[in-house]
């Protein structure tokens, strides 16, 4: 290639770099132009980060035992001349029959059995399994199954557990059920890579350790022998960003830090920085400050009662729990972090000792981060559409052993048949004795009221939602105490249902009303034509919008330089001032364009 390209210029793009005696990526294509090392990527949120956690399997051999082994290979290699190749064989032979003994194997599965299940407990995710061998690997199978003989299916559409590998027809008969064509492992990988698809565990020798990306697999066990440039690329598949993923966890059976260490010294030789793995302790450390800075946001309020409490006690000790750190200066907010940062760190120490110790404080601590969260503005996510009145964002449901419980009345409200805005509920609320929940409650269902409004009336809902931003900005200043603030919150809550009636009064529909708003939306309109007038005009324009309407009008310049002639001509007509005009069109427009979907069906 140099030579029929001798003025050509080489650039080889690498994520491992290689630097052994006999080959040597700089060596090659010359010294390093750019690096794109593993702290930038992390910084960038392109990657994760890879913690590592030793779980070495000792291997207890008797020195009688050792020695037979050893006499055992050297009967095998007797009188023959061996080759560096051969001799390297014979010890990967040798190391292969002691890692893959059926003692070690047994308690190698059992391990990974509870801590993959563990794991899966703080967060959802996928997890493979490296073997240094075909053999290894099926008989791990065999050990894992029988601990979870669920897992199993014969059929390659089914199963949480399947082993990835190639096998011929002389192979063994217990390995021709692993026995897969390239169509069958594509198909096993499209299920692993699937979220949602409950294969949760593979088993491999050397298939899937590079180029293949599945962003929900967040650990890897390793129990085979790997370094350099292969390690990194292996490790590296746990390294992808999914979700609220926090990491990625390298659990190590057999004993390859040392050669992280020389693969690390090779990567930060080329000018890379920031370590491949980072050792599981110092998650382990993130998490027991975050869990005591948490704990000590409970200093006042002993939250240990709700762990022999019964189903209604729990949930009324969390609404108490919220209430408390809703009292705390700016509690909510800084609650909310440090739980998330306690969260994250907690998920990447499972199953550690240290973790399971505090699982149920942090399960606690979670559930109230849940209720406060509850009250934050939904967006446009499935879950606004699937609840059908705000009000059943307040408590979860719970349907316990114990039987079913009325959890309106656990948190000392009665359960609303009516609507949110009727005076009925609005006294419930405001008699709450828990007045800072009471607040966040309010806030929460203004918020949605006022959202559901937005499509239907742009110009009363801007309004409706200014003062409710005004009424809470008052309060964060210290203007209003917490009781004064749900009295103004109540108010508006009143008038937003009293300006539901207004069209009621000037005979107009919900659609017509809502062009009324946004041509009374100045007072020099109202008082030079008065509703009624107002009223006639908004009727004739929402027949010249809905008579513009086709499909995909709002993308046509035509249609809407037509609606804009059109509703000039009928706001001359009827005396509209002239220097509202513009505001008064282009408000139209907008409250047009929001309806677009159903005017145009």
């Amino acid at each position: 290639m140099r030579d029929a390209l001798p003025n050509a210029s080489f650039i080889g793009f690498t994520g491992t770099p290689i630097e052994k005696e006999d080959a040597s990526t700089p060596a090659v294509f010359g010294n390093y132009i750019d690096v794109y090392d593993i702290a930038q990527a992390v910084e960038d949120g392109a990657t994760v980060r890879i913690y590592y956690e030793s779980r070495l399997a000792k291997v207890h051999l008797k020195p009688e035992e050792a020695a037979k082994l050893d006499e055992e290979v050297e009967s095998i290699t007797e009188g023959e001349e061996s080759t560096a190749t051969q001799k390297a064989k014979t010890k990967w032979a040798q190391l292969e029959a002691i890692v893959g003994h059926k003692d070690r194997l047994r308690v190698i599965a059992a391990d990974i059995v509870d801590h993959f299940e563990k794991r899966r407990e703080a967060f959802e995710g996928k997890g493979m399994i490296v073997c240094m061998s075909r053999r290894v690997a099926v008989e791990l199978y065999e050990e894992i199954i029988k601990i979870r003989p669920s897992w199993h299916d014969s059929d390659l559409k089914k199963g949480a557990i399947k082993v990835v590998m190639t096998s011929s027809s002389s192979d063994p008969g217990n390995w021709q059920i692993h026995h897969t064509t390239k169509q069958d492992r594509k198909a096993v990988g499209e299920r692993f890579k699937d979220e949602n698809d409950n294969l949760k565990l593979v088993i491999v020798r050397d298939m899937w350790l590079t180029g293949f990306d599945v962003p929900c697999l967040h650990t890897m066990y390793v129990d085979k022998p790997m370094r350099g440039h292969n390690l990194m690329q292996a490790i590296a598949r746990v390294n992808r960003v999914f979700k609220d993923k926090p990491g990625g966890l390298i659990v190590d059976y057999i004993g390859i830090a040392s050669d992280l260490k020389t693969a690390l010294a090779t990567y930060t030789a080329s000018g890379g920085k920031g370590a491949p793995a980072f050792d599981q302790s110092e998650a382990i450390a993130t998490m027991l400050e975050k869990f005591e800075i948490v704990e000590q946001m409970f200093v006042n309020f002993n939250y240990k009662d709700y762990f022999s409490a019964d189903t209604r006690q729990k949930l009324t000790i969390i609404l108490e729990a919220q209430e408390h750190i809703l009292g705390l200066e700016d509690g909510k907010n800084r609650y909310i972090k440090q739980v998330s940062l306690l969260s994250q760190a907690f998920a990447l120490s499972v199953p550690n000792l240290k973790a399971m110790e505090i699982k149920n404080e942090v399960g606690f601590f979670q559930a109230v981060k849940a209720r406060l969260t509850k009250f934050e503005p939904t967006g446009t996510g499935k879950s606004d559409a699937e609840i059908e009145t705000a009000i059943r964002q307040i408590v979860d449901k719970a349907v316990v052993s114990e039987g079913i419980v009325d959890v309106f009345d656990a948190a000392g409200i009665k359960k609303p048949d009516i609507s949110i805005l009727s005076d009925e509920f609005l006294a419930e609320i405001q008699g709450m004795e828990r007045k800072n929940l009471s607040l966040e409650l309010l806030k929460k269902l203004l918020n949605d009221e006022i959202r559901t409004r937005i499509r239907k009336n742009f110009v009363q809902s801007r309004k409706l939602s200014e003062m409710l931003e005004s009424a809470i900005k008052k309060y964060q200043n210290n203007l209003l105490t917490t009781a004064q603030v749900i009295d103004e919150l109540i108010k508006l809550a009143k008038d937003i249902r009293e300006s539901d009636k207004r069209g009621q009064k000037l005979n107009l529909g919900e659609d017509e009303l809502a062009f009324y708003d946004a041509l009374a939306n100045n007072d020099s309109a109202k008082e030079v034509l008065g509703d009624k007038q107002l009223a006639a005009i908004a009727i004739e324009v929402f027949k010249s919008v809905k008579g513009n309407a086709t499909i995909d009008w709002t993308l046509k310049e035509s249609v809407r330089a037509r609606l804009r002639r059109d509703v000039k001509r009928i706001l001359n007509r009827y005396g509209y001032p002239p220097d509202q005009q513009l505001l008064a069109t282009e408000n139209i427009l907008k409250q047009a364009e929001l309806m677009a979907d159903e005017l145009s069906e």
